[in-house]
């Protein structure tokens, strides 16, 4: 049997504070690494992470202290899956601007969008656009 078969599994409750997933991000990248996990996949990881949590946080509960993130992940030597949840109202992600169109390079917005669909192999949002979820597989070397 694989590891991809029966991975580690963690999750947190994060509370809506930019200052407070950061730990929680870096036990993340830790366990990645110790599972062998290249650095430059590890930095596209970090990348989606740090853009999901902080949106669930800002614009998902707009910073509200009554609210929480919550993350839930799987991590094994070939696989890595999480799924962040915010309390707010949800958003259709097709309705972001795409920020490489040129009427849309000077507007702040959407980078973090980009950047995860970029880093990640798969990006889902729920249909209540209040949780993403996001996959990473690496090929067989």
């Amino acid at each position: 049997m694989s590891s991809n078969e029966f991975p580690e599994k963690l999750s947190c409750m994060l509370p809506s504070s930019l200052s407070a997933y950061h730990d929680f991000v870096q036990t993340l990248l830790d366990r990645l690494q110790e599972l062998k996990w290249k650095k430059e996949i590890l930095f596209g990881i970090h990348m989606a992470l740090e853009e999901s949590i902080s949106n669930a946080i800002r614009h998902g509960n707009k910073e509200d202290s009554n609210k929480s993130v919550s993350v839930k992940c799987e991590l094994s030597p070939k696989r890595f899956w999480v799924e962040v949840c915010d309390e707010g109202d949800g958003y259709n992600p097709e309705e972001v601007p795409d920020c490489t169109s040129p009427e849309n390079l000077e507007r702040p917005g959407g980078r973090g969008l980009e950047l995860i669909r970029y880093y990640m192999t798969s990006v889902q949002h729920s249909e209540c656009g209040c949780c993403v979820t996001m996959e990473k597989i690496l090929d067989d070397e």
